[in-house]
């Protein structure tokens, strides 16, 4: 396949080189004279272990080669240009204009379906508000039909990206149609990764997901390692171990949009270690952070309730978790109190929570806290659905399930936990907390 790669920065260098050692016809372009002189003589213009001799091998070979030269055909372009910060924290996307009206200009002289493959860093949207209107007002064709585009977002790590090419822990690929995406997908044959194709806009997020993860792994790790300092203990054995744990702390059990996070552990523990870093005189922003975050978790989902206008609100689901009668520091107990103290009526369905039941603490608490809860418990799904016109549902189980397939016409649905429920009649609004 010939291949134009646009940017020969980190990124683009590394994918020129990488895509050549797999033998394709790589070219690479770059405004800068320094950048190609030094490809062409066989060498690196950047430092990174092992690439100086896979541009040798590729130029020598043949199947590599630079040029400034914006017009060269190809059957792919590849665009690795970089999209720098803005003082306000916006990105510069002059490099990335410039370029889709370079290939934009290109694609006018092609017949053959020619697919535009963006791999800089760039916010969700900005491939379909502002690449493919570039692309297609200078081709004067239309993207999905004359030409495809993709995003493809790098996974490397400065150091060792040759073998984070070869060996990433996904291939992303947001294609605009499936034709454009198995042309993408053919380039990653020699990579051992599986490979995730879906919108163009999925595949820019999850770019941001995974940096916006590390930065804050790095800093979780740092305020951690703060407060073990001052009180005389090992920080890397701590996270060590702690890294141990691929069932909860390096999975993706915990990492699942939806509703505040509640029970007797998380927000009690959160605020016994925020208390001992100030004890220590410790800033600590992250840890600090973790329950204004989880209270305004709360405030959207009262605000999805409220923005509707109707005042018999119907809950399927009470305790902060499935398979639990807990109901202490229950975010829903929390949203149901907002509810009630604001004139809505309430009415509430929990398979696990019986009051005849409770006993121990759970029962203590809610003897003391919230005692008028009781008066507010439904025997049945059917009766909650009966006497309310919107339906808030905040545990997934086959029971609320069924009962939503059924569910009247002209009722509201709140989803707080990722049912993915489809009304059966358009009369039926139906709104995730988070999607």
């Amino acid at each position: 396949m010939n291949i134009n790669i646009y940017g020969l920065g980190y990124v683009g260098c590394i994918s020129a080189a990488c895509l050549a050692k797999d033998g394709h016809n790589v070219t690479g372009i770059d405004i800068d004279n320094l950048k190609v002189d030094i490809i062409n003589d066989g060498k690196s213009p950047i430092v990174e272990p092992d690439l100086d001799n896979i541009i040798k091998n590729a130029v020598e070979s043949g199947r590599l080669k630079a040029t400034t030269n914006s017009q060269s055909s190809a059957d792919i372009s590849i665009v690795c240009v970089g999209t720098p910060s803005n003082k306000n924290g916006s990105l510069n996307f002059s490099y990335l204009e410039k370029v889709a009206g370079q290939i934009g200009n290109s694609l006018k002289n092609i017949n053959s379906y020619h697919v535009v493959n963006i791999r800089s860093t760039v916010i969700p949207g900005t491939v379909e508000k502002l690449v493919i209107p570039i692309l297609e007002k200078y081709s004067q064709k239309k993207a999905g039909k004359d030409f495809g585009v993709c995003m493809n977002p790098e996974f490397m790590r400065e150091g060792t990206s040759i073998y984070d090419y070869y060996n990433p822990p996904f291939t992303v690929i947001g294609e605009i149609d499936k034709r454009s995406g198995d042309v993408v997908a053919s380039l990653y044959s020699h990579v051992n990764a599986q490979i995730f194709r879906d919108k163009i806009k999925v595949a820019e997020m999850v770019k941001y997901s995974c940096n916006a993860f590390h930065a804050l792994k790095i800093t979780f790790a740092n305020e951690v390692g703060n407060i073990c300092k001052l009180l005389g203990i090992d920080s890397h054995k701590v996270m060590d171990i702690f890294s141990e744990d691929k069932k909860l702390n390096l999975s993706k059990y915990y990492l699942k949009p939806g509703f505040a996070f509640g029970g007797s552990c998380l927000p009690k523990d959160v605020r016994a270690i925020q208390y001992v870093a100030k004890s220590l005189d410790l800033e600590t922003p992250v840890l600090s952070s973790l329950l204004p975050s989880n209270e305004y978790q709360i405030k959207i989902a009262y605000d999805l309730v409220n923005k509707i206008g109707k005042k018999k609100i119907g809950f399927l689901g009470l305790s902060f978790k499935p398979g639990t009668d807990d109901l202490r520091e229950s975010p829903m107990v929390e949203l149901i109190e907002k509810l009630i103290g604001k004139g809505f009526d309430v009415l509430i369905h929990d398979q696990e929570v019986s009051m005849a039941k409770i006993f121990g603490s759970n029962k203590r608490y809610i003897e003391s806290v919230i005692p008028h809860i009781s008066s507010l418990m439904c025997a049945s799904p059917a009766e909650v659905l009966e006497g309310s016109e919107i339906i808030v549902l905040s545990k997934k189980t086959k029971e609320y399930e069924d009962c939503l397939n059924n569910i009247p016409e002209g009722k509201n649905i709140i989803d707080l936990d990722r049912i993915n429920f489809d009304p059966k009649n358009k009369n039926t609004l139906y709104e995730g907390i988070c999607w």
